[in-house]
């Protein structure tokens, strides 16, 4: 057998077409595999999603929204999830998010307390039970729960939110609008969630932040508060009283300790009203009475004066500058591709009305969009950041500690060899084994039933093949020298002996690491890993044995002379 690999190496070095066609054949393939990326037959992500037993469900409806209207919107998804055989149990935080929730603690949902919000949990079967994953049944149940329950109030966000399996972000893709007009920021960020909805691939689209709207304000009349002989206090009391209930003594009992407080509020019914006209809320007041220091009984509404105005939004800043968040998730799809859609819509639709300008060089936020309106000059910044921008920096980080391995490599083996090209040759050994690399994802995504990302984990594992390939050439270049210089061997054959005795230690190699990688090519976080290292490896093999050794035969540094070896360095084949 070894035989037969040593004559046909042999045969490939002693023919130059069939060293071109190696040669030829080699670099077609690592230049399809690259344009896999650019043709988005593999794609590239920081981790994939991974299937959990749980998930929940944000409910944000406008700013303002009643509790009970709050409470509609839930109990529509609620008897949506009833009808799911897979769901276990469904807990409702009505006016709050859920606690010790890792999601919520990252999202900021722990911290919600409003009538207009509310979260929902829901607990499945053990995914090792059933055969549809999470993240495929919040991305069939989004569409159908969003259609039915987000039309009963109108303006509601509802959002499907998983367990994060990466990186701790706010969403998967986060613009974060600043500006020192918050009009116009306000603007700007509807305009940034319309790009962002008609982006194919996003999902959860929605502005953080309080929505705008009008309420009326109840300014107290001096003047008629003054002739009519009641205080200030008395008319605040009554509505505190009516509307959100307030303690009006307390109760000793040899049972407890402290006082137990008396809280008298108004029913529900009492309270609430039928529109939100002005009309109906001045009849709300006039049902309501203060008595005077002579007797008489004065109505409210004759105490206040009604005044329709906006909304006080909450002001968020983010390093010390004043900005606003605009969200949106990924629909079992890369953030990379509909960020790169989405900021090229951007570009095209604000050039209208402003001056553009992209961050210059490879900065940290080299997508952002920097805006100059033509009428005012006033300035404003989309600043991209959520797993996106993890996504990026994270690739970004990985290519250089890729390239700082190849230059590391580089320098070792010079200093080595005291060849450039010896090294050069180790060193593209080692770089082609991505062509395997990113064959195997495609082929994993072809066997898989859900997309196979190239994932930050991949890349670990082709810096990892780096030490692994050099080695399989290290070995070839150092025992073809050996018979050249202690047996006098010829060039050629030597180096197709040398790759025929040293194919069995390096496919040992490599079945020992093939069958170690197998147990995480089905992780859903470390596949990438585990697939990197196998397909790598395999290419790995076959780089060394057949494209390197053509390179030796080229290179002038493997014209060794022979000279007298030692007894350990002598070497002896026996065939």
């Amino acid at each position: 057998m070894m035989n037969k690999f040593e004559n046909f190496v042999f045969g490939i070095l002693d023919n130059p077409k069939k060293k071109k066609m190696v040669l030829v054949l080699t670099a077609v393939a690592f230049v399809l595999s690259l344009l896999m990326f650019p043709a988005k037959i593999v794609l590239a992500k920081m981790l994939p999603g991974k299937s959990d037993n749980t998930f929940s469900i944000y409910v944000d409806a406008p700013s303002g929204t009643s509790i009970d209207q709050t409470n509609r919107v839930s109990q529509c998804i609620i008897d949506l999830l009833k009808k799911e055989k897979e769901v276990l149990n469904i807990e409702l935080f009505l006016g709050q998010g859920l606690p010790l929730d890792y999601a919520g603690l990252v999202k900021g949902s722990g911290m919600k307390q409003a009538e207009n919000v509310a979260e929902i949990s829901v607990n499945l079967t053990d995914k090792h039970d059933r055969d549809e994953p999470s993240y495929l049944m919040v991305q069939r149940l989004r569409p159908v729960v969003q259609k039915q329950c987000e039309s009963i109030i109108k303006n509601t966000s509802i959002k499907f939110i998983e367990q994060p399996a990466g990186p701790p972000t706010m969403a998967s893709i986060v613009v974060e609008i600043y500006g020192e007009n918050m009009p116009k920021v306000r603007n700007l960020s509807s305009e940034v969630v319309k790009i962002l909805s008609s982006t194919e691939g996003l999902v959860d689209v929605d502005i953080v932040g309080d929505k705008l709207y009008q309420q009326y304000q109840l300014v107290p009349d001096k003047e008629r508060i003054a002739q009519s002989g009641v205080s200030v206090e008395q008319l605040n009391n009554i509505l505190y009283l009516a509307f959100e209930g307030m303690i009006i003594g307390e109760k000793n009992t040899k049972d407890y300790a402290d006082q137990i407080p008396i809280f008298l509020s108004l029913d529900k019914e009492s309270k609430s009203m039928a529109s939100a006209s002005e009309m109906e809320v001045q009849n709300k007041l006039s049902s309501l009475n203060l008595m005077s220091p002579t007797g008489s009984m004065i109505s409210v509404v004759e105490l206040v004066t009604l005044e329709k105005v906006d909304s006080n939004p909450v002001i968020m800043h983010k390093d010390l500058n004043r900005m606003i968040n605009v969200v949106a998730e990924t629909d079992m799809v890369s953030q990379v591709y509909p960020l790169l859609d989405a900021r090229n819509k951007m570009i095209e639709y604000f050039s209208k009305d402003y001056e553009v300008t992209k961050e210059p060089g490879m900065s940290t936020y080299m997508f952002d969009l920097h805006l100059k309106d033509k009428k005012t000059g006033e300035k404003f910044l989309l600043r991209w950041d959520g797993e996106m921008k993890v996504t990026l920096d994270t690739f970004r980080d990985l290519g250089g500690a890729f390239i700082a391995a190849l230059v590391l490599i580089f320098l070792l083996l010079v200093v080595y060899y005291k060849s450039f090209t010896l090294s050069g040759i180790v060193l593209l050994g080692s770089f082609l084994s991505l062509i395997g690399v990113i064959v195997g994802h495609f082929v994993a995504d072809l066997v898989t039933r859900d997309t196979f990302f190239l994932t930050a984990t991949s890349l670990i594992g082709f810096i990892a093949l780096m030490g692994i390939s050099s080695r399989n050439s290290l070995l070839l270049i150092d025992f073809a020298k050996s018979l050249m210089e202690c047996q006098g061997m010829q060039k050629r054959r030597a180096i197709a002996v040398a790759a025929a005795t040293r194919a069995k230690p390096i496919a040992l190699t490599a079945v020992a690491i093939i069958l170690g990688s197998a147990l995480l090519a089905s992780d859903p976080i470390f596949g990438g890993l585990g697939v990197a290292l196998i397909s790598g490896t395999v290419a790995a093999v076959f780089v060394s044995l057949l494209f390197v050794p053509i390179l030796m035969d080229n290179a002038k540094a493997m014209d060794f002379e022979p000279k007298v070896c030692d007894a350990k360095e002598n070497i002896s084949i026996t065939k």
